[in-house]
């Protein structure tokens, strides 16, 4: 398997391309982010929505190119609430009717099938711009309890738990802890020793780390970053 990846979307975003040559078992992790996916093998293009848990499934060779929204981006270029597309694999033209046929003709004949990507959410993302309070609600939830996420911005904390299931799929109690989640497992991608990452990332002790890891991905994560 192969995997590229590159930013996009102006830091809102990244593109990747993962190609796999031979059937396997894949696994799907959360990270609160919204992705726009085709696959080259079945020239279908979906959406997959925010996880609260890991997806197991066969994988099959092929290509995949997509583009990538950072957590609570991808709703305003979709058109629909984050919360609508948790944990689902969504056709794209349930979502753009008109559009989606295009997008998978341009993609067929593409050099680059993710600058095509990443153009068509771009457009959608200047006609809808995201939450203005997602950068914030994002920045806060790290370490902060939700009443004071709330106080910071302003707003009660009920419109903070709406304002979040829009844009994240999640309450603001789940997004910080897939985001801890998400943390962690990048850490652990780059080497850290598994101790310090539960310092660094919040985490009572590399236990409590464990049993995290373990309830969001379903293996432990000595597991998880197995090739």
């Amino acid at each position: 398997m192969s995997y590229r990846e590159r930013p996009a979307l102006g830091g809102r975003g990244l593109v990747w391309t993962k190609t796999t040559s031979a059937p396997g078992v894949g696994r799907v992790v959360p990270d609160g982010c919204t992705d726009i996916m085709w696959s080259r093998g079945t020239d279908s293009l979906f959406v997959a929505g925010p996880d609260t848990a890991a997806k197991v499934g066969e994988s099959r060779p092929d290509t995949l190119f997509a583009v990538r929204f950072s957590p609570g981006v991808g709703p305003s270029a979709l058109g629909v609430p984050a919360h609508v597309l948790r944990d689902l694999r969504v056709p794209l033209d349930e979502l753009w009717p008109e559009d989606a046929p295009r997008l998978l003709e341009a993609l067929n004949t593409a050099e680059d099938p993710c600058a095509v990507l990443e153009e068509a959410a771009r457009a959608r993302l200047r006609d809808t711009p995201p939450d203005p309070a997602v950068d914030a609600v994002v920045a806060a939830v790290r370490d902060h309890s939700v009443t004071d996420v709330a106080d910071r911005l302003g707003i009660g904390a009920r419109q903070l738990h709406r304002r979040s299931l829009a844009a994240f799929g999640y309450g603001p109690k789940v997004l910080a802890r897939v985001l801890r989640f998400d943390r962690a497992v990048g850490l652990a991608w780059a080497g850290v020793p598994f101790a310090d990452i539960a310092h660094r990332t919040g985490y009572a002790d590399q236990a409590h780390l464990s049993r995290e890891v373990k309830d969001l991905a379903g293996v432990p994560l000595g597991v998880l970053l197995k090739p």
